[in-house]
């Protein structure tokens, strides 16, 4: 739900300054050197223990929660999360794919520009890059505009060639299976 397994540095590195922050305020009630430390930290450090029980670092699920909000609410990438959330779309099974052993990174990177629909065609030149003087139709037959669902499901031109080629590659590949 957004991200390819990346951490998220500036979520680290909170967690961190709060389990400094917490060690160094546990310490301070036993050793008279933490407390001058922490005494003396009024916003000198990152860690400003002098105010570290003020200071509120949201929990794991109010980050994912923010992450998935903000995700939801862009108006190219928010389609993919807008998808997920119709009743009827498994999600486990949507994203099965990604668990895949044998994709290489690269794959998977593309794939993944496909389903987040930021692959360069023409509706994303005009729209998103805000490129002038942009013809939108589609390059290959001319009547619909040039877009990811077009491209990958609804061009004449590709119907006739592409997706009989895929769509008889699937049966093969079953068949043999």
């Amino acid at each position: 739900m957004g991200g390819r397994g990346l951490t998220d540095v500036t979520r680290l590195h909170d967690k961190q300054v709060r389990l400094l922050q917490t060690y160094f305020v546990n310490k301070e009630i036993t050793l008279p050197l933490h407390a001058a430390v922490v005494q003396a930290d009024d916003r000198c450090m990152p860690l400003d223990l002098f105010h570290a029980n003020e200071n509120k670092i949201a929990t794991d699920e109010e980050c994912t929660n923010m992450v998935k909000r903000q995700w939801s609410q862009k108006a190219l990438h928010g389609r993919h999360p807008y998808d997920f959330s119709q009743q009827h779309v498994d999600i486990e099974a949507s994203n099965r794919w990604l668990t895949r052993e044998d994709f290489f990174a690269e794959t998977e990177g593309i794939l993944t520009a496909v389903q987040d629909q930021v692959i360069l065609n023409r509706n994303y030149k005009k729209y998103v890059l805000k490129q002038p003087n942009v013809d939108m139709l589609c390059r290959r037959f001319g009547k619909e505009s040039e877009t990811i669902q077009h491209i990958t499901a609804a061009c004449e031109q590709l119907a006739r060639t592409d997706y009989l080629k895929r769509h008889d590659g699937l049966a093969k590949f079953i068949h043999k299976n």
